[in-house]
C-alpha cells in the first residue's frame, strides 16, 4: 500500500503532539511512504523554527533532521512535474487551498497513492473530493 504524508501529518513523526501515533502506525502499515519534493524543505523549515524559537537545542535539531532524512532515504518523492502543477492549479481553482497544500493533493494523486495522510482539514476535504482515501490526523 503506498501512502502519501503531506507535510503537515509527517511532521508528527518528528514531533509527540495530536496525531503522532496515528502517524506512526500509517507509516508502519505503508509497504511505500510517498511525500512531494517540497515536503523537503517544508519539514526541515519547520525544524529550524522549533530551534529559533528555542522549543529545541542544536542538537535535537540536528537528531531530528537526520532522522527524517533516513526516513526518506527510500521513501517515493514526487518531483513538481507539468502534471503535478496542471493538477495543482485545478485544486486551487475548486478548492480554498494554499498554495503547497494543493500540490501536496496533487503529488499524491500523480504517485497513484492509496491512502492520503494529512491534518490539514481542507486539504483533506479537497482530496476527499478528488475520491481518494483520506485519512485525518490531529490538527
Amino acid at each position: 500500500m503506498r501512502v502519501y504524508f503531506d507535510s503537515s501529518a509527517f511532521a508528527k513523526r518528528y514531533l509527540d503532539e495530536a496525531g503522532t501515533r496515528e502517524v506512526l502506525a500509517w507509516s508502519d502499515r505503508a509497504q511505500e511512504v510517498a511525500l512531494s519534493v517540497v515536503a523537503i524543505p517544508e519539514l526541515v523549515s519547520a525544524f529550524c523554527r522549533l530551534r529559533r524559537d528555542g522549543v529545541i537545542n542544536e542538537s535535537e535539531y540536528q537528531q531530528m533532521k537526520g532522522d527524517f532524512m533516513a526516513d526518506i532515504a527510500d521513501a517515493l518523492i514526487c518531483d513538481t512535474s507539468p502534471q503535478v502543477i496542471q493538477q495543482a492549479v485545478g485544486g486551487l481553482e475548486s478548492n480554498p487551498l494554499r498554495t503547497l497544500d494543493a500540490i501536496h493533493v496533487a503529488a499524491a494523486l500523480a504517485v497513484g497513492a492509496d491512502t492520503f495522510v494529512s491534518a490539514d482539514a481542507r486539504q483533506c476535504a479537497a482530496a476527499r473530493g478528488l475520491g481518494m482515501n483520506v485519512v485525518a490526523v490531529g490538527a
